[in-house]
């Protein structure tokens, strides 16, 4: 299984970690960790680095 932490790309704070799964619909990021709990943000996807576990995303 692979998990991720999600950044936020202005400051590199961490939004989420554990991350299991993403969707997108629009501007709409939901993020959902291993026990099924979601953080929903506003912004878009600027980088995913799958070999590090590594999410940035660029928040409105």
């Amino acid at each position: 299984m692979c998990l991720a932490t999600v950044y936020k790309e202005s400051d590199n704070t961490v939004i989420c970690r554990n991350v299991s799964r993403i969707d997108v619909d629009g501007e709409k990021i939901t993020l959902r960790d291993i026990l099924g709990e979601e953080n929903v943000v506003t912004g878009r996807i600027l980088m995913v680095d799958l070999a590090n576990s590594v999410v940035k995303i660029v928040c409105d």
